[in-house]
This record gives structure tokens, C-alpha cells and sequence, in this order.
């Protein structure tokens, strides 16, 4: 292929709806210039299971993203937020590109799947973890040197913004204007560009809260010069959520009910208690209003199957020939797959006393807890100190001293926004915006949105 190419940047802009589309006006301006469309998004609807559909095309029973973590059999650990992007099966839409045009480049700016990807351009969050258990704030990027530019134009990546109980606008900042940098340096065909603010307040007041507004205020306010720029270059833009937030009230213990029935095995440590997959007839691995439930013995799934449907705050319980029609019948899957009710959420919480708790328990730790903990998100409210004893840990850590950060707490009744269902209503499910309106519908499938970008691109 020869001649000038058509850019095109894809905004992941997380939990946007038709009811905070109205309050985004730099956002809404995608879809006045060419359509907005409904995007019907898969199950689970997380973070890493719809991206993967985004860039892959596929169902989750083909990529194998089937949540944001799941249980890995080979290796006998439940492991929450791996990034290597091999985990994806599948031909992704930037090698679809390269096969047309094998001179077309790709930038992937924050979103999931990064570590391995065979793209031109990568920024990914990376804290350095130091010998002594220290974590310091940092990024990975390729070519590596973007790393040197961005830090020395914006500052370190805002680690602590981007998730627990700081995070805030701070992280979308940084990222939009990494963006504005790669666009300039770098001048990519393709952009993927993650907005992740929506997440936070939803998820901790609500989508209905005021708080929800002023956060799609902020995030539209920080996309402001992002979308100028691009708008100025001619860039076709794609902004889409992976999924809706919707209002939620009741945490289920899917785990703690495991265990009372004797299902579910713990190892004790100095006094703490760890989830013990190779001794536990069954385990759940949540994933906000998912749960992937893995069952040892073939001979105990309807035994588990009863106790997860006469748990309350569970809708449905699916086995292999159900998942089959949510497409979600794939090996990384649980024997059993428990989704909540509307209302309602999982925690992963095993232990039945919380003075038996690890330690990992009241920190921000996506990578040990064998599940999705939104209680990040917030300082314990029922310790006064909570916040001076966080900015004490801080101030020892920046010393380098190792400290800590025991401050989450262990109530999870604060949470009031979560995801994961398929939505019932269109108002409370995600959004699809283009600058172009030449590739105008109703509605997109996240299936589609790969052939959607390739055609917007000039490669199909």
C-alpha cells in the first residue's frame, strides 16, 4: 500500500453511558460530527476480557481472556491482572493492519494485553518492585526511551492515582498527554488510548452520585486538548466503553459460603489465613458480578451448583453447555460460572474472622489476592487516622524505608458502583462514538469493533 494513510485513535473512555454521555461535552462533539451507536459488549464485562474482544475480534471462548484473572491449571495459582499480551489468542487488529500494510504502525497506551505486544509504541504502568518490598511508582514503555521523554515532560507515571484509595484525575492527565506526546513524536496509524477516571467514583459512590457527574466532567475537561489535537490532524476518533456501571448495594461471599459447606481449603501463616487451591474441592475466583467457580471433582459440580444457587445475591449459575451460549466456554474457565444478581457484587474474601486476614488483605495488592477487591479504592473508614497514617508510610517509603500500606478496609459495603453482567436496559450499557459517519449503525457488537477500525483505517 502506498500513499497517506488514515489515522485512527480509539478511546477506551470506562464506564461511559448515554447518562454521563451528557455530561461530556468534548466527548459527545465524536458523535455530532459523525454517529453515536450502542455497543453490546460480552460477558464478563471486564476490563481485560472486552479488550481482548476489541483488538481480537473474538469471543472469549476463542482469545481466552475469559476475566480479569482466572485460575491457571498448569501453574495451580490464581493470578488477577497478568499483562503478557500471548495470554490473548487470536489475530489482533494491528497484525491484521501489517498484513495489509506492512509499513502501518500502532501505538498501545495503557491498555490491557500490553507487555508483549508486537506494536510500535507501548506505555504500560509498571511499578519497580524493589528487593526489600518496596514499590515505587513507574512505567514500561518500547522503545524504551519513551520513558526518559515522558517522565521528563510530565513526571513520573502517577502510579498511586491510577488505582487505590488516591486515585483520582491525575492519571488521566498523565495519559492524555503521553498521548499528545506519541501522536507528535511518533505519529502513529493507530492509537489506543486508555481514559480510566469513570472507574473510580462509579465504583465507590455510584453512577447515579454526584460524585459520577463531576468525574465525567473532569475526564471530559482532560480529553479536551487529546481530541483537539487529533481533530486537528484529521485523526478519525473511536470513542467506547467496555462496559456500564450500574448501582450496586449487597457484596455476596461467594468464597465464605465455599468454605462453610466445606468446599473451600485454607493454609495457616503466622496467624493468617491463604486460599489453598490444590486442596479445595471448589473455589471462586471473583471478578466484580463474576465469579469463575472451579470445581476438582467432576462428581461435586451439582453439589457446588446447589450451594452457589441457594446463596443470596446470586442470579445465575452456568455450566459448560451455558457458557457456551455467552461464549464463554473456554478451558480457562470455571467448571462453574456465578453471576449476580443487579444489585448485588463478589468479594473474594475466604476467611471467616477478620483478625485471620492476610495481611495483603488491607493494602493495595491486585496481584496476590486471588481475586478483584474494589475496597481498594477507599481508606478505611472506620480508623480516624487512616489517611495521616498513609501519608506517614509515604513520607518513610520515599526515605526508603519499607512500609506497609495497611489502610483498605475490610468492609465491603462501602462499594456502591460494579460491572461484569450483561446489561438489561441500553441506558446503563456502553457506547460507541465515531468521527466518521460513513460507518453509521444502530448498534456495534465488540466482535465488530476490530473490522470496524481496519475499514475506518483504509485496510479493508
Amino acid at each position: 500500500m502506498t500513499g497517506r494513510r488514515d489515522q485512527v485513535a480509539v478511546l477506551c473512555t470506562v464506564g461511559l453511558t448515554p447518562h454521563l454521555l451528557g455530561e461530556m461535552p468534548n466527548v459527545r462533539a465524536i458523535g455530532e460530527e459523525g454517529f453515536t451507536a450502542r455497543l453490546d459488549t460480552v460477558f464478563p464485562a471486564v476490563t481485560a476480557t472486552v479488550q481482548a474482544t476489541f483488538t481480537t475480534g473474538l469471543m472469549p471462548r476463542d482469545h481466552g481472556a475469559v476475566g480479569n484473572g482466572w485460575y491457571f491449571r498448569d501453574h495451580g495459582e490464581v493470578m488477577m491482572w497478568r499483562q503478557h499480551n500471548a495470554l490473548v489468542r487470536g489475530e489482533k487488529v494491528w497484525q491484521a493492519a501489517r498484513a495489509r500494510d506492512p509499513e502501518h504502525t500502532t501505538a498501545y497506551l495503557c491498555w490491557w494485553w500490553a507487555m508483549g505486544a508486537d506494536v510500535d509504541t507501548t506505555l504500560t504502568p509498571r511499578p519497580v518492585y524493589h528487593y526489600d518490598g518496596r514499590k515505587s511508582p513507574d512505567c514500561y514503555t518500547t522503545p524504551a526511551g519513551l520513558r526518559d521523554e515522558l517522565t521528563a515532560r510530565q513526571g513520573e507515571f502517577p502510579l498511586f492515582h491510577y488505582w487505590g484509595p488516591t486515585a483520582s484525575i491525575a492519571s488521566t492527565r498523565w495519559i492524555a498527554g503521553a498521548a499528545r506526546h506519541v501522536a507528535d513524536t511518533r505519529r502513529p496509524d493507530l492509537s489506543f488510548i486508555y481514559v480510566p477516571h469513570l472507574d473510580y467514583d462509579l465504583q465507590r459512590y455510584g453512577p447515579d452520585s454526584p460524585q459520577a457527574v463531576r468525574a465525567a466532567r473532569d475526564a471530559d475537561a482532560e480529553l479536551g486538548p487529546l481530541l483537539g489535537d487529533l481533530r486537528d490532524r484529521g485523526t478519525t476518533v473511536v470513542a467506547l466503553s467496555e462496559y456500564g456501571i450500574s448501582p450496586v448495594s449487597r457484596p455476596v461471599d461467594i468464597n465464605r459460603a465455599l468454605r462453610r459447606e466445606g468446599l473451600l481449603s485454607v493454609y495457616s501463616q503466622r496467624g493468617m489465613e491463604y486460599l489453598d487451591p490444590h486442596t479445595s474441592r471448589a473455589f471462586a475466583v471473583a471478578d466484580h458480578q463474576a465469579a469463575h467457580v472451579y470445581v476438582a471433582d467432576p462428581s461435586d459440580v451439582p453439589r457446588v451448583r446447589d450451594v452457589l444457587k441457594g446463596l443470596d445475591g446470586v442470579d445465575e449459575v452456568w455450566d459448560r453447555t451455558e457458557q457456551a451460549a455467552y461464549g464463554i466456554d473456554h478451558p480457562n474457565a470455571g467448571e462453574l460460572v456465578a453471576v449476580a444478581d443487579p444489585d448485588a457484587w463478589f468479594t473474594y474474601y475466604y476467611w471467616l474472622d477478620d483478625s485471620r486476614a492476610p495481611d495483603f488483605a488491607r493494602g493495595v495488592e491486585i496481584h496476590r489476592k486471588p481475586g478483584y477487591d474494589p475496597a481498594e479504592l477507599f481508606f478505611d473508614p472506620a480508623d480516624p487516622a487512616v489517611k495521616a497514617k498513609a501519608a506517614l508510610t509515604l513520607l518513610r517509603k520515599k526515605a526508603g524505608m519499607r512500609a506497609p500500606l495497611n489502610v483498605v478496609p475490610l468492609d465491603p459495603t462501602h462499594v456502591r458502583g460494579s460491572h461484569g453482567r450483561l446489561p438489561q436496559d441500553d441506558r446503563d450499557g456502553p457506547l460507541l462514538l465515531c468521527s466518521d459517519p460513513g460507518q453509521q449503525r444502530d448498534r456495534y457488537h465488540a466482535t465488530e469493533v476490530k473490522d470496524l477500525l481496519l475499514r475506518l483505517g483504509g485496510l479493508a
